[in-house]
């Protein structure tokens, strides 16, 4: 046994430290130059290859030009033994792994995750257990339609797939910013996603839902009822990454050492604020910039930024399952905050960007089942089997090799020990000539870690199961309809029509008549005031109210406009100035400087780029920021026009601004700007006057409040 210890305490300080010829290499690295953030363990630096001042060699490491391939004279044909041309153009060819399913549109970042306290007395998992313990974290959001060439602005429900590097194995909450699910049974996911991915015979629509084949299965399937209430509301087409909250969906469990086992859920709500973008907003974006947030979130990380989010979990008994009048095991159910409040837990930070996009969050492969000790599955019956589904996904996303743990990514901060062997790209040298339990010529080892020896994972001991096999749903899983009503109540009359507008957008795309009929019967269910507002604009007779699961509860923080933002940093402003005028620039450039003191993003905006100018009408919109700013002395631009940018794209922009909801503000003779664009100086989040000193204290609390919503009309 001693001789076994020595060997795999041999065996991993090789591999952190061995001389690998991949990573033989001279000159500077500008990623080796930044300094360790907090979190920051090393662990990939050892797989870092720095190419400054080094010679082209094979991946066997002979040094060779690949520059020309080898030929039979100056203008002859190029030789087959050119085994330099051969593996270049092999290797290429094989760059790229089959993309995700689903949630193939994806960014990511590394941070750390913070404990607030000892959680003992609640859960065995260790990195919970110490009052300001940190553990490394990498966290990818994405969203779950589209291919990985989609826009980020997509409406759709965003992956929130968070990783703890513990010191006990890897632990895996593969989540979104959506509460709920639109399915119960995992056997039902192949459906959703045939149903809502484009049409097989033409490809058409990428990244869409307004479309006949989602609607005839929301239609059919109405456990889609209350996943689409909030995808149809802002939730589904946030502002950024940073500005969502995560949800674990499932209900899990926590155990203590002791065996003693509570239900929880977690939650993990934005340090920035919610907020989102309005519809018109996000199909623009999706032209004007479709790497919007990933952009957004590589930025303001790599600018200081670092975005944060509160970890929270609602803890309540076993024997909670079914008290609340809802079944805690049925995934598109919440637990309403007046039920079980949530108790913070931690925090986490992302502090630092990735290096290598595909290496890091293309090759990432998240499960569900990778878990520790203290926390424990529940029976939720989606849960159930993305168990088995995403390990199998993995599997066909490494080339069938069992081995994607062993990426760099993917690998755990502690040593692995088992008896699994070989497969493709296998790393490691087992010397363990043994690899079968139980055995006695390696002395028993690796031992098998359970509740009382070596700190293992084990199953909640209070977990009880009876019943006869069976194929069909849980009677308490069959209300469909109240906690999607529980949502709409719970929003503002402008968000409401948000939403509303929006499933008159979807269904308006739907072609089958029938479809259209069947929505919005299930709609009707939740609200006849939702099913009329939408038949109306479909042409459809408005139906008589079903009043079985009408209520008028509501519930709290459900809203993505509900709260200002905690602040202005990192929020994108456009300063409209004029280079026809040296005072127009001169104001812009100092309006500009101020805002970038307190953390924001601005853009000083000219016909032409120059010195302070930063961006052209010509390449401007009002989506790409979110407040607008008309320097003093630009009525020229307004009133006349120039062949340096489309017809009328100053006004334009301040229209758009002014429309989608975002704070403008005029210094001076820029007002001409309003009255060109039609901007009422009465409306809340319009600011003017003559020195921008005046209005600058309101414009930045106008931006904190981020969208007014009296600003769009609502159905009489």
């Amino acid at each position: 046994m001693r001789g076994t210890i020595l060997s795999g305490i041999v065996l991993n300080a090789l591999l952190a430290s061995a001389a690998c010829p991949f990573m033989q290499a001279g000159g500077e690295n500008p990623h080796e130059k930044r300094d360790k953030v907090t979190g920051d363990d090393g662990f990939l630096d050892q797989f870092v290859v720095n190419d400054a001042n080094t010679y082209t060699t094979t991946d066997f490491g002979t040094p060779v030009d690949d520059r020309n391939s080898l030929k039979a004279g100056e203008r002859g044909p190029t030789l087959l033994e050119d085994f330099v041309m051969r593996t270049k153009i092999t290797r290429f060819d094989h760059e790229r792994i089959p993309e995700r399913a689903v949630h193939a549109r994806g960014a990511a970042a590394h941070g750390y995750f913070e404990s607030y306290g000892d959680w003992s007395n609640i859960t065995a998992a260790s990195f919970l257990n110490t009052a300001g313990k940190q553990t490394p974290i990498f966290l990818r959001f994405s969203t779950v339609a589209g291919s990985r060439g989609s826009a980020d602005t997509a409406r759709d429900v965003h992956g929130f797939s968070l990783r703890f590097y513990t010191d006990q194995g890897n632990y895996d909450i593969v989540g979104n910013n959506i509460p709920v699910f639109f399915i119960q049974d995992a056997i039902q996911f192949p459906d959703l996603i045939h149903a809502v991915k484009p049409r097989p015979d033409n490809e058409i629509p990428q990244a869409a839902t307004a479309h006949d084949s989602a609607w005839d299965f929301f239609s059919s399937n109405p456990s889609t009822m209350h996943t689409l209430m909030w995808a149809l509301s802002g939730h589904g087409i946030p502002r950024s990454f940073r500005h969502i909250d995560g949800f674990g969906v499932h209900t899990f469990r926590f155990v203590t050492d002791e065996g003693k086992s509570k239900l929880i859920k977690w939650h993990f709500k934005s340090k920035q604020g919610r907020a989102s973008v309005t519809w018109p907003e996000a199909q623009a974006l999706a032209g004007k910039n479709a790497d919007y947030h990933r952009q957004d979130l590589h930025d303001a990380i790599e600018n200081g930024h670092f975005p944060e989010w509160e970890v929270g979990v609602q803890i309540m008994e076993e024997s909670d399952v079914l008290r609340f009048g809802y079944d805690l095991l049925d995934p598109t159910k919440i637990v309403p905050v007046e039920d079980v409040p949530i108790t913070p837990i931690g925090k986490f930070i992302l502090n630092r960007n990735t290096m290598n996009y595909f290496a890091e969050t293309e090759q990432s492969m998240f499960c569900p089942g990778h878990i520790v000790r203290g926390i424990d599955f529940s029976e939720d019956p989606l849960l159930q089997g993305r168990l088995f589904s995403y390990v199998d996904t993995q599997l066909n996303r490494n080339m069938g090799s069992p081995n994607f743990e062993q990426i760099p990514i993917n690998r755990p901060r502690v040593t692995v020990h088992n008896n699994n062997r070989d497969g493709a790209g296998q790393q490691m040298l087992h010397s363990n000539i043994s690899p079968y339990s139980e055995n006695t010529l390696n002395e028993g080892a690796p031992y098998a870690a359970n509740m009382t020896h070596g700190q293992g994972f084990f199953t909640a001991p209070e977990r009880r199961v009876n019943g006869a096999y069976i194929r069909e749903k849980s009677p308490t899983f069959m209300d469909f309809w109240s906690q999607p009503r529980l949502f709409l109540n719970s929003l503002s009359p402008a968000e409401l029509q948000m939403v509303i507008n929006a499933a008159r957008f979807e269904l308006s795309n739907v072609k089958s008549k029938n479809v259209q009929k069947r929505v919005i019967a299930q709609f009707n269910r939740i609200s006849n005031e939702l099913a009329t507002r939408v038949a109306k604009a479909l042409g459809l007779e408005a139906p008589a109210p079903e009043t079985k699961y009408y209520h008028n509860n509501k519930t709290s923080d459900v809203s993505t406009f509900g709260n200002p933002l905690s602040s202005i940093a990192t929020l994108n402003v456009g300063i409209l100035a004029s280079t026809s005028s040296a005072k127009s620039v001169a104001q812009a450039q100092e309006i500009a400087a101020a805002l970038k003191a307190k953390g924001a993003n601005p853009t000083v905006i000219a016909e032409h780029l120059a010195d302070g100018v930063g961006a052209t009408y010509s390449g401007a919109d009002a989506v790409l920021f979110d407040g607008i700013i008309i320097a003093d002395d630009t009525r020229k631009v307004f009133t006349s026009q120039s062949s340096l940018y489309p017809v009328g794209r100053p006004v334009q922009i301040v229209r758009d601004a002014f429309y989608y909801g975002k704070p403008v503000a005029a210094v001076g003779a820029g007002k001409a700007g309003f009255s060109q664009a039609a901007v009422d100086e009465k409306v809340k989040g319009v600011y003017t006057a003559d020195a921008w000193a005046n209005i600058e204290a309101e414009f930045e609390t106008g931006l904190k409040q981020f969208k007014f919503l009296d600003r769009f009309p609502i159905d009489e």
